[in-house]
């Protein structure tokens, strides 16, 4: 007589199903679905034949052997799910989230938004980035006409035959990196057992071209701005410090020291649409950086400017204000898009093709070719507080010194004449190995 364990160690784990076309279904119960709250199955089709009904206890064994093992996708989520629920917990800057939704709606959810998470894998994902690359708009490769708009319209010169583009290679790796997230996301949940997005290989990285504007387009555009000083200003300390137009809209007297001529670098503007806001920086992290003797002279003016024109009108200009501002007190701040779109009609009506972004390019362009070295640039204008010296540099060429101290910060003139050699090698201790240093040893500071 079996026992009742026995009865049950030989119940079958799932069931398997004919359907009309004669083929076989197997299903095994997987457990709940996380997302829904309902039963959860793996299912897998059979073709008829004459060994269809082996085929289906193998399929069924192996289903069950993966749920055993917790192998198995715990869900039947679609990849449009799996990126609602990413985008809700993911603590991004609100601009690079709207991004990621922008491309998710145009790209991603029209291709492989109604595919399961659990289906995903190495070839999909090729198949999906060969599909962007070959057009951006996901056409049948079908003779058609892109109308200038989908309601009713008269076709004009603007209604053109389609013609495929493809789609950057910078924007299939923003794709591709949404995907990864939301993916490693589902991985921690056990939605998933595997990663499958390691199995795709996403297109290669472009290879930069910034194009930045040469010197002499530099002096034709500062001659330009020099009309309204105030303008010509903030041009000036974007070509000599690199920062970003939201850092430059976000400075606040408080960030200036004139007496030091050291410049922080706390905050940023935010724009999307016609709203603004005040943000961390790019990189979280804040900077501070020596100004050189012109640009100290420049700001100590601007800063006399601005205090004449609110005394004028019986306001007070106090450290808390803005130091490019629409208002009189500096209470109100640029908004960045109104930066680039002033900048673009200033290079329009020169003839030079480039953009206030690019000026970040020609700072660093400008250092790099005074000798000072790709890593001191990037922490110049980058994450890190590091102290870098203008054209010239301390010791003549430009290499990266620090003060003595840890953390010090102090004005980045040239040396007085007055101070004696022995205090200066006391101050200032220089960071380039020996042999790399293209200075004579009788001129280094060392």
């Amino acid at each position: 007589m079996s026992t009742p364990s026995a009865r049950r160690s030989r119940r079958q784990r799932g069931s398997i199903q004919e359907l009309p076309s004669g083929a076989l279904r197997v299903s095994v119960y997987a457990g709940t679905d996380p997302l829904t709250g309902r039963r959860h199955y793996l299912r897998e089709s059979i073709p008829a034949g004459p060994s269809a009904q082996a085929e289906a206890d193998k399929a069924m064994r192996r289903l069950a052997t993966e749920v055993d093992e917790r192998r198995n996708p715990r869900t039947s989520a679609t990849v449009n799910q799996l990126l609602d629920r990413h985008f809700e917990l993911a603590e991004l800057e609100e601009n690079t989230l709207t991004n990621y939704r922008n491309l998710a709606t145009k790209h991603i959810w029209p291709l492989i938004g109604t595919t399961k998470v659990g289906a995903l894998d190495g070839y999909l994902f090729d198949s999906f980035y060969a599909t962007l690359r070959r057009c951006r708009d996901h056409c049948d490769r079908r003779p058609r006409i892109d109308h200038r708009t989908d309601g009713p319209h008269q076709c004009d010169a603007r209604c053109q035959p389609h013609q495929c583009r493809p789609l950057s290679n910078g924007s299939i790796r923003y794709i591709h990196f949404i995907l990864s997230g939301a993916l490693k996301r589902a991985l921690r949940w056990r939605w998933i057992a595997t990663n499958p997005i390691a199995q795709a290989v996403p297109p290669p990285q472009p290879k930069p071209n910034p194009q930045p504007p040469t010197a002499e387009q530099a002096a034709r555009i500062l001659n330009e701005a020099w009309q309204d000083p105030d303008w010509a200003m903030l041009v000036w300390l974007t070509m000599i410090t690199g920062f970003r137009r939201g850092e430059l809209c976000a400075i606040r007297w408080r960030h200036v020291d004139l007496d030091a001529g050291v410049l922080t670098v706390e905050r940023s503007i935010g724009q999307r649409s016609g709203r603004t806001w005040e943000k961390d920086t790019k990189t979280h992290q804040h900077r501070r950086i020596a100004l050189d003797p012109e640009t100290l002279a420049l700001l100590s003016e601007h800063r006399d400017r601005c205090e004449a024109r609110a005394a004028a009108l019986d306001l007070t200009l106090t450290d808390d204000g803005f130091v490019f501002s629409p208002a009189v007190d500096g209470t109100a701040h640029l908004k960045p898009d109104s930066v680039s779109q002033r900048y673009a009609r200033l290079v329009r009506r020169l003839g030079i093709a480039t953009t206030i972004h690019k000026l970040r390019h020609y700072s660093a362009t400008e250092l790099i070719s005074a000798g000072v070295d790709v890593r001191t640039r990037r922490r110049s204008a980058g994450p890190r507080r590091w102290w870098y010296d203008d054209a010239q540099g301390l010791c003549g060429v430009g290499v990266r010194v620090r003060p003595a101290r840890r953390n010090q910060l102090v004005r980045s003139p040239a040396r007085p004449a007055r101070r004696s050699a022995l205090r200066e090698r006391q101050r200032w201790r220089c960071h380039l190995p020996a042999r790399r240093c293209r200075v004579a040893r009788t001129d280094c500071l060392r």
